[in-house]
């Protein structure tokens, strides 16, 4: 899988070049054509969603022609759907879990919140994706839906699977399933709440080694989670309580045995 590269051509700009900017000043290479539009694309898509952004604005905020546009991408849905699943703010995760999973269940998990957390490197890149998905699912135009299908089921799966072999369990109840969506939602929430943590405490996402440092945290605090399970479902089998059939001869034995006979006051 590909994570969000540190290399100046590939990276996210996060908004379009200043009108002001000379057009000579930047490559006009086929790679760095498309990724201007790319970048482009994000900011005007995030701010005003798929149907109420042009070509035309596109265009022009990236220094490039329309038909740079239908040369690269087909059109503007084709734009749209290379924006929404560019590799850098949004990685495929399923591919990093099924290589960790081979390994055991902490680097499975490692590998799915590396993936997550990574491209919060971005920063403001980032944050424009978020906003593009957040529109995505409000104004729909199918591309959520295909990643829940062709991203999200794939690795919740895997990881599934790795905690019930880590448990030592034949198949996941309702309290596996709890588990295994937490485990994920670990790795969304720090760009959920990325403006909290901002206003909060800035360190903690500030740089790429901040980001690096808070991975391996939530690994550290998943895998506790995971013990914390396993702890809880030992002390429940120890105390469980009698099964109906050992209750219903309990109740059957008691209904036999002779009631005590009242002793007779000495005279």
């Amino acid at each position: 899988m590909k994570h969000a590269p540190d290399s100046p051509d590939t990276r996210l700009v996060g908004t379009p070049p200043p009108a002001t900017t000379a057009v000579t000043a930047v490559r006009s290479d086929g790679i760095e054509a498309r990724q201007r539009l790319m970048d482009a694309a994000l900011v005007l898509f995030a701010d005003k969603g798929f149907a109420k952004t042009s070509i035309r604005e596109i265009a022009l905020a990236a220094h490039a022609n329309v038909a740079a546009i239908s040369y690269y991408f087909g059109d503007k849905a084709g734009l749209y759907r290379a924006v929404y699943f560019d590799q850098r703010t949004n990685p495929q995760l399923t591919n990093d879990i099924l290589d960790g999973a081979e390994r055991g269940l902490e680097p499975a998990l490692q590998g799915m919140l590396r993936g997550v957390v990574a491209p919060l490197k971005l920063g403001e890149a980032m944050q424009q994706c978020m906003k593009l998905h957040c529109r995505e699912m409000l104004e729909p135009t199918g591309l959520w839906a295909e990643e829940i299908e062709t991203d999200f089921k794939p690795t919740y799966a895997v990881l599934l699977a790795a905690l019930c072999k880590h448990l030592g369990l034949a198949q996941a109840d309702d309290d596996i399933h709890r588990l295994a969506f937490t485990l994920m939602g670990l790795g969304i929430t720090p760009h959920v709440v990325g403006d909290v943590v901002a206003a909060i405490r800035p360190a903690l996402l500030s740089t790429p080694e901040a980001v690096d440092v808070y991975c391996d945290r939530l690994v550290s605090y998943g895998m506790a989670m995971v013990e914390a399970e396993a702890m809880r479902r030992q002390g429940s089998t120890a105390a469980s309580p009698p099964t109906p059939s050992s209750r219903q001869a309990t109740t059957a034995e008691s209904a036999t045995r002779p009631l005590p006979q009242p002793v007779s006051p000495s005279p």
